[in-house]
């Protein structure tokens, strides 16, 4: 499956971002209100500077304790981005976040941001191809 495809499947709210000089406690209050794991951390909501994790969150804070949450996202967020693009199939992108050990990409079009996906939406992608898969050859053994 496609990335495209992936993308036409979420709910099209956008893509949450938030400003690299905002602080971390409005990062951490925006995850935990809209119940996301990741948020792109972009000056124009339109070219990714970075990506802020909960798990970035979690190491800052077992760093630093409850002061981290007043700093700026730019001094937590990962700026070494791996991205994708639409053409890109499901495996593919599978196999980035795995050896990259991140569970959020941003797609690209060019420089700019046309959506995100999460490995939860890479994977239940792929469990709809197999199922689709099997339900096929099932057929075909039954003569369907």
């Amino acid at each position: 499956m496609l990335v495209q495809q992936i993308l036409k499947e979420k709910s099209d709210d956008g893509v949450v971002t938030i400003g690299p000089d905002s602080s971390v406690s409005a990062a951490v209050e925006t995850l935990s209100s809209r119940r996301i794991g990741a948020i792109v951390v972009s000056r124009d909501g339109k070219r990714v500077d970075g990506i802020l994790s909960e798990r970035d969150i979690v190491r800052a804070l077992g760093k630093s304790g409850a002061s981290c949450l007043s700093e700026k996202v730019s001094a937590l967020m990962t700026d070494k981005i791996v991205s994708c693009t639409r053409t890109e199939t499901s495996d593919e992108v599978l196999a980035k976040m795995t050896a990259g050990r991140f569970r959020h990409m941003p797609v690209l079009e060019g420089d700019e941001m046309i959506g995100l996906i999460s490995i939860g939406d890479v994977v239940k992608a792929r469990l709809s191809e197999l199922a689709m898969e099997k339900d096929a050859l099932e057929g075909m053994i039954k003569g369907f």
